[in-house]
């Protein structure tokens, strides 16, 4: 009997990997297909699978192929994942944006830059990392929706939910919106580590990770947990912000960490009044992103204004970079080009980042 490998391939990306809930091909899992007179067979590189949930998955593979192959004979064997497999796999860039204090922005930077490489036509995830303040529900519009949670061969996993285009999940579509999030160290990690794992973030050119400012637990908790493959600084001009700034920098270039700097945003660079557009205040100072850039021997990605209407645009759930304002629109997508430019770089030229593999808070 001859039998088209291809279809094969096709028929088992109908199963779903455990892991992640994307199809078993698309993350690599199905090793050493072998078709030919005497049937089918391969190896499945799975881990952390409980026995029933592998019967699970073998019945469902054996029935995949028997749609198209009924009488074929299909030998399955189970292998352990290989100590390499990539957390997050399906995703080819993890970008994490960060500041050294509060109120810089951070998060509406992190919201249209996730936009703006959508519109770009990439694929794009957005993690709200800010478990105590999370804006990322507010900005999107999505305060009231909530996360479908389904069962995928046992374990309960988590499907972001889709806006604009992009994928994002936050605590904030989690809890109440008037309910304190009162979390300590061990707490914050475990909910990161379920937004990395327990989400079914499909295939993604660009995860991008809002952080809370600062140097806590989080930061430490996802530099342990994936391979980051740059940071993102936010600052304002002022030297107060870049001072904080500097420290969050300087701990992903830690020795034993050792996360690129893609590049510095500086925010609220200038206000624009409504009423006099043609009118610039430097109310902030100026060179804080350019300094802050120098001292990263990185770039700046981009300067953007302090206006009205981005506060307005974040409180109605209507991000900058959608608005009818193209002037206010085109700055955020030219940031988001830039960034494209400077993750491709660092891609052709530094190896990939590590997981960090030591306790980092002994």
């Amino acid at each position: 009997m001859s039998m088209d490998t291809n279809k094969i391939v096709e028929a088992m990306r109908s199963v779903k990997d455990p892991d992640s809930g994307n199809d078993l091909v698309q993350m690599g899992k199905i090793k050493d297909l072998k078709v030919n007179d005497q049937g089918i067979s391969f190896t499945v590189s799975i881990h952390n699978l409980a026995e029933t949930a592998k019967f699970q998955l073998h019945e469902n593979l054996v029935t995949a192929i028997q749609g198209i192959y009924p009488a074929a004979p299909i030998d399955i064997h189970f292998a352990r994942a290989q100590e390499n497999t990539r957390t997050l796999g399906q995703v080819k860039n993890i970008i994490a944006v960060a500041s050294g204090k509060g109120g810089v922005g951070k998060s509406t930077v992190s919201t249209n830059l996730a936009l703006g490489l959508h519109k770009l036509g990439g694929r794009v995830g957005l993690m709200d990392a800010d478990l105590y303040g999370p804006s990322i529900p507010t900005m999107l519009g999505i305060q009231k929706e909530k996360p479908v949670i389904k069962q995928l061969y046992g374990r309960h996993r988590i499907l972001p939910i889709e806006k604009y285009g992009i994928h994002t999940i936050s605590i904030g579509n989690i809890v109440d919106a008037d309910q304190a999030v009162v979390l300590r160290g061990p707490r914050l990690g475990g909910i990161i580590k379920q937004f990395i794992n327990e989400v079914i973030w499909p295939e993604l050119d660009y995860l991008i990770i809002d952080l809370p400012p600062g140097t806590g637990d989080i930061q430490l908790t996802l530099v342990q947990s994936v391979p980051l493959t740059g940071a993102i600084m936010v600052t304002t001009p002022q030297q107060v912000a870049v001072a904080d700034a500097i420290k969050a920098m300087n701990m992903f270039r830690l020795e034993n960490i050792r996360v690129p700097i893609v590049g510095v945003v500086e925010n609220m660079s200038w206000f624009i009044p409504e009423d006099r557009p043609d009118k610039k205040y430097e109310i902030f100072g100026t060179g804080g992103g350019k300094s802050l850039a120098k001292l990263a021997n990185t770039v700046l990605l981009g300067q953007l204004p302090l206006v009205t209407s981005i506060r307005e645009g974040g409180d109605r759930g209507i991000p900058a970079i959608l608005s009818d304002d193209e002037a206010l629109s085109q700055a955020y997508l030219k940031l988001s080009q830039k960034t494209v430019q400077q993750v491709n770089v660092r891609n052709e030229v530094l190896p990939p980042t590590q997981i960090v593999g030591v306790n980092l808070q002994k």
